[in-house]
């Protein structure tokens, strides 16, 4: 059986297709890349915004069309939480939801091997299987059929995944779900309660990324502070055990919530170790006002300490100042955000923080969540214009972190990929660096000088 796949949404859709992609070929498949035609198609998808569900259901027809014969299976946040929407599609065989992860492969393995029904039954609003070929069975849609999963409830494992697609970097997936339920937010209806593996099964994966010769690890989850949640470990045993595994030389933290990073954390980050200096905070807003009325468990002067004590504590650590990368998150367009209110936002990150990159989204409405009902909703064209500001903002604060390292030398990690002749690769604090391409310094880390 040859089958391809699509991942739409954020790098834990990534590490858990790279998943998937290992299981099928374990199990004696081939994976083709999707315009080379193949029996089945597995889309991942994500439901963070109504643009990204738009897109996983046009990328469904979209294969559909490619090839009528083939086989859909969709997996992640859309197939959570639009099932019955996905089964309607023309092409669509079998929705995998949060708690369903484990299976895909072994199911869609079993309904490969699944007599064919009767052929009178593909007529009418029976969906489209895979026709009878000479070599493979076709794929049938196979029963019993899934529980979806019921608002807020949590899947009761976590399915243990890693990318393995890029020589230099792998993401891996140590938690999942969330338990904040912040008004604007779906994903805890998307993938459960908050959840995690244990420490012993990341140092497990950990070294089997090295074993591979990737040099990096990315630690990603829905809500990776949490860690521990389900197993009474902590997050910074996690990073201290993960420190000690022998051929990776450095990690990133994908995402952090400014209220779980402690002073204990920060410290122990900055003496020294193989955690980078680069963090992804989520911000939100930079207005107490809506900080609040969202349901975001930290204010402004929380997360202006948080900022001030890693900067602090690397500067005592290295002697530099200016040397922390931070990306943060910003929503553009909550409900009630008047121009005051945003205001505050821009004068935090302009004039408090100014952090080095902001990841700027305006703000979608999901239907289920609080924030879909909240009276004063803000017109798009209001947050086109917000978004705007704050992309400036961006190029300036992106321009003045690359300005203040300039001259300094740090180490970059070199990456595969070959674009105009040239390679690129990222320091510890997350600058890009090109250099012409070389295939030996691929997967190497080089001291160079900004």
């Amino acid at each position: 059986m040859k089958i391809a796949f699509q991942t739409l949404g954020c790098k834990l859709n990534y590490a858990e297709t790279s998943t998937y992609e290992r299981g099928f070929v374990a199990a004696g498949w081939e994976v083709v890349p999707w315009q080379a035609g193949a029996d089945v198609y597995l889309i991942n998808t994500c439901a963070v915004t109504e643009h990204a569900e738009k897109k996983a259901r046009n990328l469904i027809r979209k294969m559909h069309r490619t090839a009528p014969e083939a086989a859909i299976v969709v997996a992640g946040c859309y197939a959570e939480l639009r099932r019955e929407q996905i089964e309607a599609l023309e092409g669509v065989v079998r929705v995998f939801g949060a708690a369903e992860k484990r299976q895909v492969v072994p199911e869609t393995v079993a309904c490969a091997g699944a007599a064919p029904s009767d052929a009178g039954q593909a007529a009418g609003s029976q969906k489209r299987v895979l026709a009878a070929r000479s070599q493979p069975a076709p794929l049938r849609k196979c029963s019993p059929e899934p529980v979806p999963l019921s608002p807020g409830s949590s899947a009761t494992q976590v399915m243990e995944a890693y990318s393995s697609g890029e020589r230099t970097r792998s993401f891996l997936k140590v938690q999942d779900g969330c338990d904040n339920f912040c008004a604007y937010c779906t994903v805890p209806f998307a993938r459960g309660r908050s959840r995690n593996i244990p420490i012993c099964e990341a140092v497990r994966q950990a070294r089997e990324i090295a074993a591979s010769g990737i040099r990096e690890i990315v630690l990603t989850g829905v809500n990776t502070g949490d860690f521990g949640r389900t197993t009474g470990e902590s997050f910074l045993d996690l990073l201290k055990a993960l420190n000690e595994v022998e051929g990776i030389e450095r990690y990133r933290i994908s995402s952090i919530e400014p209220n779980l990073l402690t002073e204990e954390m920060i410290a122990w980050l900055a003496s020294g170790t193989k955690f980078l200096p680069h963090f992804h905070i989520p911000l939100q807003t930079g207005s107490d006002t809506l900080l609040k009325k969202v349901g975001r468990r930290y204010d402004t002067a929380l997360f202006a300490s948080r900022i001030d004590s890693i900067r602090r504590h690397w500067k005592e650590a290295t002697g530099l100042d200016g040397t922390v990368f931070f990306g943060i998150d910003v929503i553009v367009g909550l409900p009630g955000e008047t121009e005051e209110l945003f205001e505050e936002t821009y004068r935090f990150l302009a004039e408090r923080i100014r952090p080095a990159f902001l990841h700027i989204f305006p703000y979608s409405k999901r239907s289920g969540t609080r924030a879909a009902v909240m009276p004063d909703q803000v017109q798009d064209s209001v947050k086109t214009a917000r978004v705007e500001r704050l992309e400036a903002l961006c190029r300036e604060l992106e321009a003045e972190f690359i300005e203040t390292n300039r001259g300094r030398k740090e180490l970059v990690l070199w990456e595969s990929d070959r674009k105009d002749g040239r390679m690129a690769g990222y320091t510890g604090n997350y600058i890009r660096i090109e250099r012409p391409y070389d295939v030996s310094r691929v997967g190497t880390i080089e001291e160079v000088t900004i």
